[in-house]
């Protein structure tokens, strides 16, 4: 990026932990980033700035916040980052706003949400796996406790353009040849771990150090595997069911200070993601004829919880 190649203006939607922090390490780092969220955070953002507290400081960054969609027009990078359960409805918004040129990246947990935007409003979307343990402590607030990098891919031009804004911003980022492996492999994380932290209420380190949760970890990613096996999908690094567990066990304890996604939701009476994580498992394995009751039993389950908020 240079002078002659400045910053593109960038649209954020749906201002929550995902969105907040790349969204203002991007702004910190001088690009124009208009954030999409709620109204309090908005007036939160607007009063006093986005506060990023990360692993490495804790400063607040002046953002452009905004509740209006229509805001999102004239930008040229969009990151998506809404709840998958809100796919279809926003991305039917957006698309008349969208300008010609525009990149619009999804920055969400599920291997699909290319497919459901497509089809529900034509919109072609960057593919995107995001490893962060980040949560909103107050509207406004950013807390960061793990990671914070991104794999893109396949390789083209627009994944080239998205990954010298992401360099330039110092986020680490990777291009895959494989994105769709890439996907599953976080996939099977989020199942392995997201469900478990919602119901125990535990963060990533209480499973880790768990005997009885790592058996149940351990049952998830391998019939994950099976699925993945089954659909033709080629895993990036894992040949085995050990491998498939050793890299939940080694996400798990990158992101030691996580609580959940799904057990943030629960715990703030939201509709969770469950249905795109070890429900998507269910689904894809009664429709290939693999048995899937533990990720079956963390859907249900998280289901009742979600269901009862």
């Amino acid at each position: 990026m240079t002078d002659q190649n400045p910053w593109p203006r960038i649209a954020v939607l749906g201002a929550g932990a995902v969105g907040g922090y790349f969204g203002g390490l991007l702004a910190d780092t001088g690009a124009p980033v208009l954030m999409i969220g709620r109204q309090n955070f908005v007036n939160a953002v607007t009063r006093e700035g986005l506060l990023l507290d990360t692993l490495q400081f804790k400063k607040r960054v002046r953002v452009e916040a905004s509740t209006d969609l229509s805001a999102v027009r004239g930008a040229g990078l969009v990151l998506f980052c809404v709840k998958t359960t809100d796919n279809a409805t926003t991305a039917r918004e957006l698309a008349p706003l969208l300008a010609p040129d525009a990149i619009v990246l999804s920055l969400q947990n599920g291997v699909d949400n290319a497919e459901q935007i497509r089809a529900a409003a034509g919109i072609e979307v960057l593919r995107t796996v995001v490893y962060v343990a980040a949560s909103v402590a107050e509207p406004g607030h950013v807390n960061h406790v793990g990671r914070g990098d991104v794999v893109l891919g396949p390789q083209c031009e627009k994944v080239k353009r998205v990954s010298e804004i992401f360099a330039r911003a110092k986020i680490p980022c990777r291009i895959s040849d494989n994105i769709e492996g890439e996907l599953w492999i976080k996939l099977m994380s989020n199942c392995a771990l997201n469900a478990v932290s919602a119901l125990g209420q535990a963060r990533y380190r209480q499973i880790a150090e768990s005997e009885e949760a790592r058996k149940v970890v351990e049952a998830v990613v391998n019939e994950g595997l099976a699925v993945a096996r089954a659909a033709h999908i080629v895993l990036p690094g894992i040949q085995e069911p050990p491998d498939a567990f050793a890299m939940a066990m080694k996400i798990a304890n990158q992101m030691a200070g996580a609580l959940s996604s799904t057990a943030q939701d629960i715990n703030r009476g939201k509709h969770t993601e469950i249905d795109s994580l070890n429900g998507y498992i269910s689904r894809r394995g009664a429709e290939l004829g693999i048995p899937t009751p533990v990720n079956h039993a963390l859907y249900a389950l998280v289901k009742l919880l979600e269901n009862r908020a």
